[in-house]
């Protein structure tokens, strides 16, 4: 597996002038999505005696393998993977919370309603919250899922495949929406209206980490907590520092960011929904097993208050 090192600081363990010892460690995020960006800001959140290196992959399989084999340490990743993983026998926790929402259900020219889906080409990523979010809101509308001509997608396709007419629809995480609904396409459905509410991705490490430094996760976690706080508040000084990083349009960054809530606690209405996906996994076969809630989540680092918004569907 080639890993693209996106936002080096430093490798393995260096001296620092006034003689203490500094820890570098990996963290893994998702190339280019707005909602994966608070990694490149944890250094300006943590102790001096902790630098990041941040590990740009291309999708959400690739950081949990990544995980998995040790080349990063910790990962702001897919909370669906991070099931499927743990469903599959690896060795991973969710640590705390990182970002509610960044999902859509979009629809093209006609498409104004999910029974409107029906004989159409719709977008999909595999093993993803959006994908459960519509597999329940098409239970809910009565519409057959094998009614409809599901077409997989990596992230950065789904835009391109919609505007040039390959998919009608597409179930998927932004920016993709926000770039969708530009170019004239329809939010045909709320995607957190359901029992899994807004989850989407999460801080994730594995249980051999936190055995053997309980102490570093809970400054990664300290430090992840204090970055999500600084996003939600500061928006407008790290933005343009993402869209030039990233490049691409501000205003259609802006517009995805109104699209998602950051957040880093481990509250219990957070343990629940997760619980939940798990179950819907297994139930639509995604998974063979849901697995235990326990064995899927480390509430021993994280705030567990709930948030002033805790996504909950309606």
């Amino acid at each position: 597996m080639s890993l693209s090192l996106a936002a080096c600081t430093s490798t393995g363990t260096s001296a620092e002038p006034d003689g203490e010892d500094s820890t570098t460690i990996k963290v893994g995020t998702l190339r280019g999505q707005p909602h994966f960006y608070a990694p490149y800001l944890y250094e300006d959140h943590t102790e001096d005696d902790l630098d990041i290196e941040v590990v740009a992959l291309d999708t959400a399989p690739a950081l949990n393998d990544a995980l998995a084999s040790g080349s990063i340490d910790f990962a702001v990743g897919s909370i669906t993977t991070t099931i499927a993983g743990a469903a599959a026998g690896r060795d991973v926790k969710i640590l705390a919370a990182a970002a509610d929402g960044g999902s859509g259900i979009i629809g093209g020219s006609g498409i104004d309603s999910v029974q409107d889906l029906v004989g159409k080409k719709v977008g999909y990523l595999e093993s993803s919250a959006q994908l459960v979010a519509l597999r329940l809101v098409l239970e809910r509308e009565r519409v057959d899922v094998d009614d409809l001509s599901l077409v997989s997608l990596a992230p950065p396709e789904f835009f391109n495949a919609f505007q040039t007419g390959q998919i009608d629809a597409f179930a998927a995480p932004e920016i993709g929406v926000s770039l969708a609904i530009g170019a004239g396409g329809t939010p045909i459905a709320d995607p957190y209206s359901t029992e899994i509410g807004r989850l989407n991705i999460a801080l994730i490490a594995t249980g051999e980490t936190i055995a053997e430094d309980a102490e570093l996760v809970q400054q990664v976690v300290d430090a992840h907590a204090a970055t999500t706080t600084y996003m939600a508040e500061h928006q407008d000084e790290w933005l343009p520092e993402m869209v030039e990083q990233y490049g691409g349009d501000e205003d259609v960054f802006a517009t995805a960011l109104d699209n998602f809530w950051m957040r880093a606690d481990l509250s219990p209405t957070y343990e629940t929904q997760i619980a939940s996906l798990a179950t819907q996994m297994a139930r639509l076969g995604m998974i063979d097993a849901a697995p235990a809630v326990e064995d899927l989540i480390d509430s021993s680092f994280a705030s567990r208050e709930e948030p002033a918004e805790s996504g909950a569907g309606s």
